[in-house]
């Protein structure tokens, strides 16, 4: 397998598509995370049921968040997607989030060519409030058995928030 950070961009975000690579299949409760230092996906742990991703997961490459991983990505699509693919991706907005008191933020983004949807989700408002809500209690409470109240959904930004977020991250990245 190759080294993501190596062989993958950031994408062109500011035109509004990033790269990114899936970790967790929507449903799943494998927590896989991606090992930087080994370029090798791991299991981090397993999570009881209830606390399957409501949405595919993944990361942006070449970048760190304030909490030092890669950017993490929600990644709307029909279908789970495998772990260790990537695609191009549509910047939808940015949900805010706190782990443990460190910001980690969670990119929203749709497959750039989705031709299920015709390609009409263009923002967070065209997911609906509902969606928000589920996602927001899922990672509002993910942690409640192993460590109650230690997430915390702040909110949410739009494609341009979004875009700033990558930009900072990309910056941490080259600066490490």
């Amino acid at each position: 397998m190759a080294d993501f950070n190596e062989v993958l961009t950031p994408g062109d975000y500011q035109n509004g598509v990033v790269n990114t690579v899936v970790e967790i299949s929507q449903g799943s409760i494998l927590k896989i995370e991606w090992d930087r230092k080994r370029a090798a996906f791991m299991l981090d742990r397993v999570e009881p049921q209830i606390f399957a991703k409501p949405v595919n997961y993944g990361f942006i490459p070449q970048t760190l968040d304030e909490d030092g991983d890669e950017l993490d990505t929600l990644i709307v699509c029909a279908e789970p997607l495998p772990t260790g693919i990537w695609l191009e991706a549509k910047i939808i907005g940015v949900m805010n989030f706190e782990d443990d008191g460190e910001m980690d933020h969670k990119v929203v983004v749709v497959p750039a060519d989705d031709r299920h949807t015709g390609d009409s989700i263009h923002s967070l408002d065209d997911l609906g409030e509902r969606w928000k809500q589920q996602v927001q209690h899922h990672f509002t409470h993910y942690k409640d058995l192993k460590k109650p109240g230690s997430t915390k959904v702040l909110g949410w930004g739009n494609t341009e928030e979004a875009k700033k977020i990558i930009t900072e991250s990309i910056e941490r990245y080259k600066n490490q």
